[in-house]
């Protein structure tokens, strides 16, 4: 199996039609979890509609894809007054809205969201087996367990 991962820019902060807030760090955090289970993947673009922002936001993730290390400082390029004023790969993105959620509500969410995903039927081609609620299996694989953050990452 593979993952077919649709990475729009458009769900970052600041994006003229999109409704999101996250960061370049925070959209990359997002492809380096899914790169980082181990699957082959397939990474597409779409979406993003703040060109400066989609092609800063496609280099990084390339480069997290490909664990490359870049200079946060653009080079010189036929193309670099479009990405003034901040000659930057990830600068600071415009917050349209405050991040209002904790950690409480998030963990709250993501039990409701596993409770009804045990709930979900499952196509009869699908293998599908209960997982242990206390994480005892021999098998169990870290790579599957839940996404962690650096605490500077926004998400």
């Amino acid at each position: 199996g593979c993952i077919v991962l649709q990475a729009g820019a458009d769900s970052l902060a600041g994006d003229r039609l999109g409704n999101f807030n996250l960061s370049f760090r925070g959209h990359g955090e997002c492809v380096k979890f899914v790169r980082d289970l181990g699957l082959p993947v397939l990474v597409l673009g779409g979406g993003g509609y703040t060109v400066r922002n989609v092609a800063r936001c496609w280099t990084h993730e390339t480069s997290v894809l490909t664990n490359t290390d870049l200079s946060n400082t653009l080079p010189n390029n036929e193309y670099i007054e479009y990405f003034g004023p901040h000659y930057d790969l990830m600068p600071e993105l415009p917050s349209r809205h405050d991040n209002g959620n904790n950690r409480e509500y998030l963990d709250t969410l993501v039990t409701q969201v596993h409770d009804m995903l045990r709930l979900t039927a499952h196509a009869p081609s699908v293998q599908m087996f209960d997982v242990d609620e206390n994480n005892e299996e021999d098998d169990k694989d870290p790579k599957f367990s839940e996404a962690t953050f650096p605490d500077d990452v926004i998400v």
